[in-house]
């Protein structure tokens, strides 16, 4: 489904707004990526909305314990749309805040890595979810592109483990047979049941303390904690700036609430 047309008097109260702000937090979500081609999770037309099964496979538990969540995990995963997605207008309009010398943090709920591909700073971005284009195993920690991974998949396994050398307790890695870990592997993503980094968070809060407003684009706000940020810039006093499709958790504390296309209102937002 397409969003209307945003009101250009509101978006040109929005871009007063954002255009007097010499330090701003930005907070994206999935809609900053729906024009590229990768889909969110709620919407009329989510992952989850057209099939519910997905949450289970999104949820730590049922990964970890059952093997055909993780077959079924790899299988989407070989036709995900992030492996081809470019970035939309939106994420370069963010590099571009960047370049003139006024953002202080981008805070992103995505983990298809278009911030960092459309020439975000990495010291900038917070990914608070993590990235799809790392895994992670889950016994010895050790890391690498999924792609990686997925051609393993493609040549057949249905759930790849990790084959990382481990030093052996039967003494075979002493006669030069290298023992793999064999742990589970999982994309570098937050799932249901799994915590988010604590230091990401913080940095996030920190972020908003220390800037003077806060713009959320392409978020639905309902996800905690990481929207808790929102109302704890209305707290500190900090401007709001909410840009999405569709009405979000956070709405009433916004200064301006722009209802658009998001590749089309954030570049004039922004110019």
């Amino acid at each position: 489904m397409t969003s209307e047309a945003a009101d250009p008097d509101v978006v040109a109260s929005a871009a007063a707004l954002v255009g007097t702000a010499a330090s701003v937090v930005v907070l994206t979500g999935a809609g900053i990526s729906t024009d590229a081609g990768i889909p969110d999770f709620r919407g009329p037309n989510g992952v989850w909305t057209r099939n519910p099964g997905a949450e289970r496979m999104a949820t730590l538990r049922n990964y970890l314990e059952e093997a055909d969540v993780r077959r079924a995990a790899w299988r989407s995963r070989l036709d995900s749309p992030v492996w081809g997605a470019v970035p939309t207008p939106a994420h370069y309009a963010l590099v571009e805040l960047e370049r003139s010398g006024r953002l202080h943090t981008l805070v992103t709920q995505n983990t298809d890595g278009l911030h960092g591909l459309a020439g975000s700073s990495p010291e900038r971005v917070v990914e608070v979810h993590g990235t799809a284009h790392v895994c992670v195993c889950w016994t010895c920690g050790h890391r690498q592109p999924t792609l990686r991974v997925l051609e393993r998949v493609r040549a057949g396994e249905e759930d790849p483990r990790c084959r990382r050398p481990t030093a052996s307790v039967n003494g075979a890695s002493r006669r030069g047979d290298a023992e793999l870990c064999g742990g589970i592997l999982k994309t570098a993503t937050v799932s249901f049941g799994q915590s988010l980094d604590p230091d990401d968070i913080e940095r996030a809060q920190m972020a908003v303390a220390s800037a003077q407003l806060l713009l959320a684009v392409g978020t639905t706000l309902e996800v905690q904690p990481i929207a808790g940020i929102v109302p704890l810039a209305r707290h500190l006093s900090k401007a709001v700036v909410i840009v999405n499709g569709s009405p979000t958790a956070c709405d009433d504390l916004a200064d301006v609430v722009v209802r658009g296309p998001i590749s089309d209102v954030l570049p004039r937002l922004l110019g």
